[in-house]
């Protein structure tokens, strides 16, 4: 009786060890097979349920991967200037972390005010150390919108009102984030020029002035600087609103301009579940403040394009293949940054990288010669000058908004 056991267990383990050598690795896996062979393979074992879950958050800044198969969660983190500080999980408020803080990066417009490529390669390989070190993989800047007003409040964390200029720096600022594994998710695209009524406002421009002013910077960052993601705007434009829009996103951005990567909405920037089905967005983020206020235990599965787009699927009246455009293209970012080996381990917090701020502000610094007292100071006489306002009780190194985080 004792050596039937004994036979029987060898059988069995005979077997086993004939089934693993059968078995072969995944090709999603293997990093010396082709990224598009990887993708369709990693997109072949996933599920509905799986496919739709990457396409919506699952919490303030982060997406789901799917832990079935090793693919990893996707971590944004707030640029352009600088690592934003960690939050809670469904809420805007700070996480009272104690080794968050970051260095803070001169303001993009100090940026282009240096006129040196150089230089912008620089801000943006310290900011893409900083965001891996962190374990972001997506980095929501640089900003590239033009200025068209000076009252817009968002002007500062953007590269200037010169098409050219803004289209020669941002290349270089992409390229510098991208070599560490994290994406630039460069922003807003497109016309997003004001912050008065920019939820609501319908942007109409012709075509010229689109492409001649408005677009050069983004086009840039794709074609020339390989952008891996592209964040929509709050506007409208000719009536659809940018995070989901047909002619920019599906007509300029992937057709024309060949787009390999991932659309993002801004937070809260997504209006309607069949409008993001087919006008090009991939992810959703920050439909509601808190993620919680939908009055459901999940929030994030009543966005946009997780539980009604879910039920479209299911019901046949969307096909398989549109959520599967999405996941393609999000599953693409994954092997460019989470799933990369090769990616390097970055680096927070350091004297190189304070240096290198310092460096960019000084680049950036533009000095007034005041002849024949143009300016209204008298520089031989004047004693002291007033600060009035907030930078007077306070120091607001970055501005506002989430740049000032």
């Amino acid at each position: 009786m004792f050596t039937l056991i004994k036979k029987l267990r060898a059988v069995t383990l005979l077997a086993l060890f004939s089934t693993c050598a059968l078995a072969q690795t995944p090709v999603y896996l293997d990093e010396t097979k082709p990224i598009e062979e990887r993708i369709e393979d990693a997109l072949s074992r996933m599920t509905l349920e799986e496919k739709v879950a990457m396409c919506h958050a699952q919490s303030k800044f982060s997406s789901p991967g799917v832990p079935r198969l090793g693919i990893p969660e996707n971590w944004t983190t707030d640029g352009p200037h600088g690592i934003r500080p960690e939050v809670l999980w469904d809420e805007w408020d700070q996480a009272a972390w104690t080794n968050d803080s970051c260095i803070a990066f001169p303001a993009l417009t100090c940026l282009a005010a240096s006129w040196s490529p150089e230089v912008s390669l620089l801000y943006g390989k310290s900011i893409g150390e900083e965001a891996r070190y962190r374990n972001k993989n997506i980095l929501l800047g640089p900003g590239v919108n033009i200025y068209r007003t000076p009252l817009n409040g968002r002007n500062f964390e953007y590269m200037g009102e010169d098409p050219y200029l803004a289209s020669r720096m941002v290349v270089p600022y992409v390229q510098g984030v991208q070599a560490n594994g994290v994406a630039a998710c460069v922003k807003h695209f497109a016309l997003n020029n004001q912050e008065i009524a920019r939820h609501t406002v319908d942007v109409r421009v012709d075509d010229r002035v689109l492409y001649e002013i408005y677009l050069p910077a983004f086009k840039a960052a794709v074609q020339e600087g390989q952008a891996w993601s592209i964040m929509g705007a709050y506007n409208r434009y000719k009536g659809e609103w940018c995070c989901h829009n047909q002619y920019l996103l599906n007509d300029i951005l992937r057709d024309e301009w060949q787009f390999d990567g991932v659309v993002v909405s801004d937070w809260g920037g997504v209006n309607d579940t069949r409008q993001s089905i087919y006008n090009g967005l991939d992810m959703e983020f920050g439909t509601w403040t808190d993620g919680l206020s939908e009055g459901i235990s999940n929030a994030y599965d009543n966005y946009y394009l997780a539980n009604p787009f879910l039920e479209l699927l299911r019901s046949g009246e969307v096909k398989e293949e549109e959520v599967d455009k999405k996941v393609r293209n999000i599953l693409r970012l994954a092997f460019r940054t989470t799933m990369d080996t090769k990616r390097p381990w970055g680096s927070f917090g350091t004297e190189e990288h304070a240096l290198a701020a310092r460096k960019i502000a000084q680049e950036g610094i533009v000095l007034l010669q005041n002849n024949n007292n143009v300016l209204p100071i008298d520089v031989n006489n004047t004693k002291k000058i007033a600060v009035v306002g907030e930078n007077a009780i306070k120091m607001m190194t970055v501005g506002g908004g989430v740049a000032r985080r």
